[in-house]
């Protein structure tokens, strides 16, 4: 059976590291790393009174995990202004209600280039900012800034199919 449908003479999956994200309309530079997208439902388990020793299980609640975005130190602001909206030094005020939510988009691509599939994250916002990682003057490793967004699910992007290569 074969994987693709299009493209039937390939074996091998996508890689996983040719991506990009995005949000507010443009690309973010930069971006190294990206947590996995995971959904966990939990179980609700139930017994009948008749039958004791056996139980039945059922799906509950659907909690979505954190995104973790990482990339290279730079003087992109991007990923800090972001996280301002959540907290400001200048008080509460500075919080900005309208917008510290926003979708994002992951786009993955094939070896060619050529977006192969996309997932948009719904309704994320910043709740861990790392500006800085730890330093150290022995080190031999690129300075790392980090958000941590929480959110409200993601979907597939189902008008992106899979391309025929050549």
């Amino acid at each position: 059976m074969a994987m693709f449908n299009i493209n039937t003479h390939r074996f091998d999956p996508y890689k996983n590291f040719k991506f990009r994200v995005k949000w507010d309309g443009k690309y973010i530079p930069g971006i190294s790393k990206i947590s996995p997208l995971t959904r966990i439902t939990e179980t609700v388990t139930h017994r009948e009174g008749g039958d004791p020793s056996n139980f039945r299980v059922s799906p509950g609640t659907t909690n979505f995990e954190p995104i973790v975005l990482e990339r290279g130190l730079s003087h992109d602001t991007e990923f800090e202004n972001w996280a301002n909206m959540v907290f400001n030094l200048n008080g509460d005020a500075a919080m900005s209600l309208k917008n510290y939510k926003k979708d994002i988009i992951i786009d993955l691509f094939n070896l060619q280039g050529t977006k192969v599939m996309a997932f948009i994250v719904h309704r994320c916002w910043v709740s861990e900012y790392q500006s800085l990682p730890e330093l150290d003057a022995n080190g031999k490793c690129i300075a790392i800034e980090k958000i941590v967004l929480q959110h409200e699910g993601w979907e597939r992007d189902t008008a992106i199919g899979e391309p025929q290569e050549t």
